[in-house]
């Protein structure tokens, strides 16, 4: 056996690696995430389906108009997802988000189009100020490991966000699309001109992030917009 799987294997002992989702050991091979959490995670499926037959898409109907309306997981609470997107985004795991994408990226690059009409993968950002408490973006991760599975450009700051929003928690509809309206703008309107992008966060709840983002990115110049999140909420 080569001496640095050695040196793994008595690392992994003292030390075992443990799964992001359930908390189990992770086997060798195994990374961030255990084969059996992403046999059982709750896969939506709706990339295979016909756009007018998702229901995800149906969300944006009359708001904005979106080529593929994308969401990876459904979003269950004290379930899995949960726990990943809770370790995601509050406990410094961004590579949470970097494998997600990535999976999704292989998932989308076979049953979709994207791949090969995409331009450009924006995040959903932050304000500043929660940058600057939580040290990343976890809506950067997943948009990274989107790009290199789709191998597609994405960047990170084509988006900003000019107001600090309160959390979306408690928020109905209504509440939630007031607290975002106006509040992001595209930093630099060549990045975007003619271009099909694809806009990722998280989660998507109402959808009203998303909604005012795709909208700032369409009257920016672009040729098209999608959407797509690691998780969705049922309404």
């Amino acid at each position: 056996m080569p001496l640095p799987s050695v040196v793994d294997d008595f690392i992994t002992l003292l030390f075992p690696r443990q799964c992001l989702g359930c908390s189990g050991v992770l086997a060798r091979g195994e990374a961030f995430i255990c084969t059996d959490c992403r046999a059982q995670l709750p896969y939506t499926d709706y990339h295979r389906l016909p756009e007018a037959e998702n229901p995800l898409a149906r969300r944006f109907w009359g708001k904005v108009p979106v080529q593929h309306a994308l969401s990876y997981l459904r979003f269950l609470r004290r379930g899995r997802v949960q726990h990943l997107l809770h370790q995601l985004k509050y406990q410094n795991q961004p590579e949470v988000g970097r494998v997600l994408g990535h999976w999704y990226g292989h998932e989308l690059a076979q049953h979709t189009s994207l791949s090969a009409d995409l331009d450009l993968i924006v995040p959903v950002p932050l304000h500043p100020r929660k940058l600057a408490k939580r040290g990343y973006n976890q809506s950067d991760s997943f948009a990274e490991g989107l790009a290199e599975s789709l191998q597609r450009p994405w960047q990170a700051e084509a988006l900003r966000r000019v107001e600090h929003t309160s959390s979306q928690t408690r928020k109905n509809r209504m509440q939630r699309w007031e607290n975002v309206a106006e509040v992001f703008e595209v930093v630099n309107p060549a990045e975007v001109t003619g271009k099909h992008v694809l806009v990722v966060d998280d989660v998507l709840t109402t959808g009203a992030t998303l909604e005012a983002c795709a909208l700032v990115v369409l009257a920016a110049g672009a040729r098209t917009v999608s959407i797509a999140t690691i998780a969705c909420a049922d309404r």
